[in-house]
């Protein structure tokens, strides 16, 4: 007798708002993190506008330096951040490891009603009174001469941050208490490895964020000299203490796309992943490592040259577990039986846009190259490469992957690639020409500039068209899928891993009894048992 789905049981909207499912929790988390990715969408859409033309004819110097800082303020704290951990962790990581739910089910509510309330707060405050320090808050901007919403963005900012700490230590423990018998480290998924390495950043670094947040409101509020030199402080203070979590950050971001990109690519090479060992330390070396590499950002900053050099070292020898993965997936690739679904052209734009934005990487990291081209165009490009290219990619990808098994329901397959290829081009033409304009010397967070980088600009902003295209393509073939897509079965892409052995959508409980694994991850081998649970 089969078991009412997580969707069919306990309709209402009271149920949702107090559900202590985590795969309701993971879609309301979807919800949340979808809103706020449209809202910095269209503050990004004023930004490109605006630098079509050289002069600022669109917005002022004011109002353009508020559009790029809630561009900024909701991308990274309340999309990038959240997105992947908090929709697709929550929602996989109990299925992936045999576990009924989360380790803490009220605590992951709770994370929920955090990130929504911090969230909520900051764009009011970002809406009402703006702010114009750029997402980084950068002191002594910040604290000397920004007006005093910057206060309310830092405290929306620092509640979300609750949020991210009680996602870590959730996953963290439910990754280390609740796997089924047999499920042992090198047997977990990649996607579980890569969350389990994204949760110890979120538990180590956030609170950092936290205490220098609070610090910049203390200063503002009680005119303490922490980062004000008027007072007696130290700006450069903030940037170590920001940096310090912020460059961990950004693999908070990346490593869970990773994770995703090896389940997609196993799964569309039916093939284990080679080198299975090494991808799974290679997502702990680079969390690891990446505490180490904060003063890269530092080089233009009066940091010691000692102090440069030995973060530059560490900086290319953290693009070495990243170089990993990418060789391992190639191989994974070769020789195998392809299967070109929608998903996986998501990993392949995934694959291509993060070497760029990975070798590009390695131009920042050297002092020489990073002199010329700091505070430059080249430095955006870079960014987006990683955290909007790469990132986003990971996210659609696992948005279409394991869309069938949230829903049960199918997308059309060649909206997919369609949207797959769009996001490819106009991410390219969008930030590709930026990379030209700052190595040519245009600096960022400027609304006007020389005449002679308008085509380069006209370029840029023509691709961020395809770009919004492609990013609203998925979001309306997805919600029609809802009432109209074809019943999803239970393992449409003939994928390996126990989430792939319960029905589409899974049953409120996850599993009739709790699995005992004796197998292998990624058993593509013939004859391997793909049971239902």
């Amino acid at each position: 007798m089969s078991q009412p789905s997580y969707l069919s049981a306990r309709q209402g909207v009271g149920s949702w708002l107090l559900t202590r499912d985590h795969k309701r929790i993971a879609v309301l988390y979807m919800v949340a993190v979808t809103a706020f990715f449209f809202i910095g969408g269209l503050a990004a859409t004023l930004v490109r506008i605006e630098l079509v033309t050289p002069q600022g004819d669109l917005l002022s110097a004011d109002g353009y330096n508020r559009a790029f800082t809630l561009h900024g303020v909701i991308m990274v704290w309340f999309f990038l951040i959240p997105s992947i951990p908090a929709v697709f962790g929550n929602f996989l990581v109990p299925l992936m490891i045999g576990a009924r739910d989360m380790a803490f089910p009220r605590l992951n509510l709770a994370s929920w009603y955090l990130l929504v309330g911090g969230g909520g707060f900051t764009l009011l405050a970002l809406l009402l009174g703006g702010v114009d320090t750029g997402w980084t808050f950068y002191t002594p901007l910040s604290t000397m001469f920004s007006n005093g919403h910057v206060v309310a963005v830092i405290c929306g900012v620092f509640v979300a941050g609750f949020s991210s700490i009680f996602t870590g230590i959730n996953i963290l423990a439910t990754v280390h208490t609740l796997r089924a018998p047999g499920m042992r480290w090198m047997r977990l998924p990649l996607f579980v490895w890569s969350m389990y390495a994204t949760s110890v950043i979120l538990v180590l670094a956030t609170p950092v964020l936290a205490i220098t947040l609070a610090l910049v409101a203390a200063e503002h509020l009680l005119h303490i000299g922490v980062f004000d030199p008027a007072l007696g402080g130290d700006p450069l203070l903030f940037q170590h203490l920001f940096w310090f979590y912020s460059h961990p950050a950004v693999y908070i971001m990346i490593l869970p796309a990773m994770g995703v990109v090896s389940e997609l690519v196993s799964a569309a090479a039916h093939k284990r992943i080679f080198g299975y060992a090494f991808v799974a330390w290679s997502s702990v070396a680079i969390a690891l490592i990446g505490f180490l590499v904060w003063g890269h950002h530092l080089f233009v900053a009066g940091q010691s040259i000692y102090a440069s050099l030995l973060f530059s070292l560490l900086s290319f020898l953290v693009a070495i577990p990243s170089a990993i993965k990418a060789y391992n997936w190639t191989a994974t690739l070769y020789k195998s039986d392809l299967t070109l679904h929608a998903p996986f052209l998501f990993a392949l734009t995934f694959i291509g846009l993060f070497i760029v934005g990975g070798v590009t990487g390695l131009f920042l990291a050297l002092l020489a190259a990073d002199i010329h081209v700091h505070d430059t165009y080249f430095v955006v490009a870079h960014f987006h490469y990683i955290m909007v290219g790469a990132a986003v990619a990971g996210y659609f990808g696992a948005l279409h992957f394991w869309w069938p098994k949230i829903t049960g329901r199918m997308y059309p397959e060649l909206c997919g690639r369609i949207a797959a290829a769009l996001i490819f081009c106009g991410f390219n033409l969008t930030f590709f020409p930026q990379f030209l304009l700052g190595y040519l010397g245009m600096p960022r967070r400027y609304h006007a500039y020389p005449e002679q980088f308008q085509f380069l600009n006209v370029l840029s902003s023509a691709g961020a068209s395809v770009l919004a295209l492609a990013y609203l393509l998925p979001f309306c073939y997805l919600l029609w899928s809802l009432r109209h897509g074809r019943r999803a079965p239970m393992n449409p892409w003939e994928a390996a891993g126990l989430e792939w052995r319960v029905p589409s959508p899974p049953p409120e409980h996850n599993f009739r009894e709790i699995p005992q694994v004796d197998f292998e991850a990624y058993d593509y081998a013939p004859g391997a048992a793909r049971d239902e649970l």
